[in-house]
């Protein structure tokens, strides 16, 4: 079995069980939970063919789902990212990067490249999470303010994450 695969493998269950176990019983001021699972969608290699990728961000989210109670909340949020995945690295890294490189992570990538593609995946999956729990427009202020303010919580459990495993660029 290849190295990767293991790797990802045991990724995918270590940060579902730090959410379910712990982070989903972290909330600040009822505003605030944060979703590191989400990690294991960002770290994915850059090879992972689309309909994996799909996939794997579907089930990463429904088994949040099954722990959290949320019916299909986070896998739907976690299948949107995947897609604006899909984007920002088609439009932000050039092919030959992209074989170069194996995975985008903050060592490979750059702390600048990585920041935004932490920041605007997360973001996303945080407004799209909390539109379809609320699924009304008019709380839209408490809305974005919620997703913004878990944005921010998450980012750093992110950055925490990736300097810990940090591993310098060759």
């Amino acid at each position: 079995m290849n190295k990767t695969i293991v790797y990802n493998f045991l990724r995918f269950f270590l940060l579902v069980l730090i959410q379910v176990v712990l982070l989903k019983n972290i909330i600040i001021y009822n505003l605030n939970i944060p979703f590191l699972y989400i990690l294991f969608i960002f770290l994915l290699p850059f090879k992972t063919p689309k309909w994996l990728l799909f996939l794997l961000s579907f089930l990463i989210g429904l088994l949040v789902d099954v722990f959290s109670n949320t019916l299909g909340l986070h896998a739907a949020a976690c299948t949107i990212i995947a897609f604006l995945r899909i984007l920002y690295i088609s439009v932000t890294v050039q092919s030959d990067s992209q074989e170069t490189e194996t995975t985008p992570n903050l060592s490979t990538m750059g702390f600048r490249w990585f920041f935004f593609y932490a920041l605007l995946l997360t973001f996303a999956h945080h407004f799209c999470l909390y539109m379809f729990e609320v699924f009304d427009v008019t709380a839209a202020f408490n809305l974005f303010s919620k997703a913004l303010l878990t944005t921010g919580f998450t980012l750093f459990l992110v950055f925490v994450t990736e300097l810990l495993f940090y591993k310098k660029a060759r």
